[in-house]
């Protein structure tokens, strides 16, 4: 086992953790929603197993009028695409059998981007899941604002990137948002 596969499975776990200890989190993060860098369109994602779930930020995000998109996988090794998508919408399996919206809804272009992981630090690196949709996404879209999305506990002291790796712009937990460098 390599140490990143190592540190995932850790974090994994302290992510179930914490989501047990700590069920209000989801929207508790909601209520942090006005300190998120400006932006009109917004991608979400739906939470899968112990991930902060995002649909009480989004809630209230389309309750203000923001534009709300949810990524999309369309082919493997392949940068993510954003659909249109309001919380209520029909779902439907992408290339990867994760629900997402159905191929009629508009595709968008975000301008920030809410990303699930595992783990963050303080200088903007980001522990995914090892898929590398998020990363060849933000190659992709450089321009789009890109926030981790959290449990406070998630943070380490240090990741150790490789040069793919593209750092965060901040990061939201239900402590409330942090900008990074």
């Amino acid at each position: 086992m390599t140490d990143k596969q190592a540190l995932r499975s850790e974090m994994r776990a302290r992510r179930k953790a914490l989501a047990l200890v700590a069920p209000y989190a989801a929207e508790r993060l909601a209520g942090f929603a006005d300190d998120l860098p400006g932006a009109v369109v917004h991608a979400l994602y739906l939470p899968i197993g112990a991930e902060m779930d995002p649909r009480p930020l989004a809630a209230r995000l389309a309750y203000e009028g923001y534009d709300l998109c949810l990524p999309v996988v369309t082919a493997p090794d392949t940068p993510l695409i954003f659909r249109w998508w309001r919380p209520g919408d029909d779902l439907a399996p992408d290339a990867a059998g994760i629900p997402a919206p159905l191929p009629s809804a508009r595709e968008m272009q975000p301008e920030l981007i809410l990303t699930p992981l595992l783990a963050f630090d303080g200088a903007g690196g980001r522990l995914g899941q090892g898929g590398g949709y998020y990363d060849r996404t933000f190659a992709a879209r450089p321009e789009a604002l890109r926030v981790g999305v959290a449990y406070a506990g998630q943070r380490v002291d240090r990741l150790s990137l490789l040069d793919h790796d593209i750092p965060l712009h901040g990061v939201l937990t239900e402590t409330g948002y942090t900008a990074l460098p």
